[in-house]
């Protein structure tokens, strides 16, 4: 799939693996972001529209499963794929990184207050993240697998007590966009990850 600039920063990242780790790497959010172009969004990042298609354009076609185009794939593997790729993940990262962040401002944070920021900060993502996953693979996802098998013939659905697939779905895209608000501000907080001394004076922005 070849991408413009107006094509969507959402059908971007759900393309492969490869392409949401290339806007990941620039700055440029596809998650509170997602209906924006991509114009828009490299507006946003203070990145280049055209480098970033560049990047995009040149990637090669998926070599492992795991990079596979997830929005042809049945919901109950796309389901299962995310319990075992990304919340193991997440929940593997989130002490080693509260770890790693309590050892960093013991030795530089009186130099630094913005780490005691950043700590705060992903304490609150990660107790999210937690809560989050827990209600996907509790509520959304097994009801989502259901309504799989009923339509295969292989169950029959009962009218779940939150009404409609419609409710927990939303519920989980403003819990996504929450946990993309904090992420944004730990990433200004630390300057867009950049360490002391390396730091670039602030750009100007965007026209």
């Amino acid at each position: 799939m070849n991408f413009s600039n107006e094509t969507r920063l959402k059908e971007i990242a759900v393309s492969s693996p490869a392409a949401a780790q290339i806007l990941e790497e620039t700055g440029v959010d596809y998650c509170c972001g997602g209906d924006r172009s991509l114009h828009d969004g490299c507006a946003e990042a203070r990145i280049s529209a055209e480098e970033i298609l560049a990047r995009l354009n040149a990637r090669g076609e998926p070599a492992r499963p795991e990079d596979a185009n997830w929005m042809s794939a049945p919901p109950g593997e796309l389901t299962e794929h995310i319990r075992q790729k990304h919340h193991e993940y997440v929940r593997e990262a989130i002490p080693r990184v509260n770890a790693l962040l309590e050892k960093v401002k013991a030795k530089h944070g009186a130099r630094h207050p913005e780490i005691a920021a950043i700590e705060g900060l992903f304490h609150r993502l990660g107790q999210e993240m937690i809560g989050h996953m827990q209600k996907e693979e509790i509520i959304l996802f097994p009801y989502i697998e259901r309504l799989e098998r009923t339509k295969n013939g292989a169950a029959t659905l009962e009218r779940p007590f939150f009404q409609s697939v419609r409710y927990p779905i939303q519920m989980m895209m403003n819990e996504h966009d929450a946990a993309g608000n904090l992420a944004k501000q730990i990433r200004q907080a630390s300057s867009a990850y950049t360490p002391p001394g390396r730091r670039l004076p602030e750009l100007p922005a965007a026209v």
